[in-house]
């Protein structure tokens, strides 16, 4: 039976741009094949998909446009679900239009979900709207990348600098004083405003304003790399960027670790104006278990132990995979390291029996030597990288079952992204022994003048043994922990540069 292969405009930017009928794919697909620039969140979304990297970027062609064609056909005739998961939205310029071809030769169904193009998205987002009343009444969306002129510019590109409105220019970074200079000379005014603009999910974000005689030596001066917007026309002055507040506007912040902790993280540190990148993401990947989970619900009194919502959600997981009916964890106790796993469990309808008041491995293990009783086995539920610590408090005291549900490893598109941007950082966060591990084998050390803040005194500790600079620790073992932290380290540090 031939499958179908669903063309999806993810946004431009961040994961949860992308439209609900595009998450609600993403998660029952068995293949996807993706551009690169997307946010790596949203491959989290199909963690039972087939995974084909094939996005295109200046200099680096994962796949021609042909092999991608070829791909998806293939894929949808060995009778998968696919979807081709495009940057920004499908049919602007993104060649989605000869996926579609592509796709009706071969006779292969398919089905497209726009997604908000880099044209509109990328301007809004630095402030700028590309119509408005009284300065721009139309739109005109332009590719500075032909291949069948001199120049590589359009045919009518002279005719382009008599329309009115906004001229919007994509792939056009590298012929930007070409633009310039044909837009002049075709009568276009020297003082039109406009601006070069970089951002959603670019390496390096910029926004560059001046006018049509000035705009390209301002994006020369400030090193403004690919990929990159255009923006000529009335609006391309306009400045609607919500006014910078907050007490760490200005600070830029690396975040390491799985989305549990950083996507709560990174609300926070937003919400009170700092600029947030993944410098490691860590994703989370199941591992095979030497029996089945069922074998451990054999009706014995015993306690299982989760010290990570990573954990409860894979073991979550595995119940289904197994169809297990939860009547079965009638005779289990459970015990979590702290609140946020707790919060894990009760959105599964379970609750804790045990809750340290410090979420630590020793005191869930000092807890756990006062709770359990003569006959229960211990279960630890929890990652491959965990501290052995725990384990070795309760060996001997009680039998003990050290079960790895889950590794974490670092995401290659998020430490290639980070690398440009780690330079820049004012702080790099770590939520896990094994999460500061994971950055020094990515980026081997600390970059100058970032202070480094720890979840907790376990983290620190392994972050003190590879380095001797400043280090915050958290005094609650949380997100919400990491952010107080930060938000009390001199602030005037960020309001002394403002006011300069």
């Amino acid at each position: 039976m031939t499958g179908k292969v669903y063309l999806v405009g993810a946004g431009c930017g961040a994961a949860d741009l992308i439209t609900l009928r595009g998450l609600e794919l993403l998660r029952r697909c068995d293949a996807v094949a993706y551009d690169a620039l997307l946010d790596p969140a949203l491959l989290d979304a199909a963690p039972q998909a087939d995974r084909y990297p094939v996005g295109k970027r200046s200099g680096q062609h994962s796949a021609t446009q042909p092999e991608i064609n070829a791909l998806l056909v293939s894929l949808a005739q060995a009778g998968k679900t696919v979807v081709r998961l495009k940057g920004g939205d499908p049919y602007v310029f993104g060649r989605g239009g000869e996926e579609a071809q592509a796709l009706l030769a071969a006779g292969v169904p398919f089905e497209v979900v726009p997604g908000i193009s880099s044209a509109i998205a990328i301007p809004a987002l630095a402030g700028i709207p590309v119509t408005h009343r009284g300065l721009s009444r139309s739109v005109h969306i332009v590719t500075a990348h032909t291949a069948d002129t001199a120049d590589g510019l359009p045919a009518y590109f002279d005719d382009l600098a008599r329309l009115p409105g906004t001229l919007v220019f994509l792939m056009g970074l590298e012929k930007l004083e070409r633009i310039t200079a044909r837009l002049l000379a075709a009568g276009k005014g020297s003082d039109t405003p406009a601006a070069v603009l970089s951002g959603g999910n670019a390496a390096h974000p910029a926004t560059v304003r001046g006018t049509l005689s000035d705009i390209a030596a301002r994006a020369r001066a400030a090193g403004v790399r690919p990929p990159a917007v255009i923006l000529v026309g009335g609006t391309a002055g306009m400045d609607l960027s919500p006014a910078a507040g907050g007490p760490l506007a200005g600070a830029r912040v690396g975040l390491t670790g799985t989305d549990a902790v950083t996507g709560k993280l990174r609300a926070g540190l937003e919400g009170w104006g700092a600029e947030t990148f993944p410098a490691v993401r860590a994703a989370v990947e199941a591992l095979p278990l030497p029996e089945k989970l069922g074998a451990l619900l054999d009706g014995s009194p015993r306690w299982l132990v989760f010290t990570s919502a990573n954990g409860v959600e894979v073991f979550s997981r595995r119940l289904a995979e197994e169809r297990i009916d939860r009547r079965r964890l009638a005779s289990c106790r459970f015990a979590v390291i702290g609140p946020a796993t707790g919060r894990a469990m009760e959105r599964l309808g379970l609750y804790a029996d045990l809750c340290p008041d410090i979420a630590t491995t020793r005191s869930l293990g000092e807890a756990l030597l006062g709770a359990v009783r003569p006959g229960e086995e211990i279960c630890l539920l929890r990652s491959r990288r965990g501290t052995p610590e725990l384990a070795e408090l309760l060996w001997g005291a009680f039998p003990v079952r050290d079960i790895p549900l889950y590794d974490v490893a670092p995401d290659p598109q998020s430490v290639e992204a980070a690398r440009p941007r780690l330079a820049g950082a004012d702080y790099l966060t770590f939520s896990s022994a094994g999460g500061v591990e994971m950055f020094f084998q990515a980026h081997g050390a600390i970059p100058e003048g970032a202070v480094c803040v720890c979840i907790g005194p376990v983290t620190e500790r392994a972050l003190r043994a590879r380095y001797s600079g400043p280090v915050l620790t958290a005094a609650e073992i949380s997100a919400e922990g990491i952010l107080t932290a930060i938000l009390k380290e001199d602030r005037g540090r960020f309001e002394s540069a403002r006011s300069h």
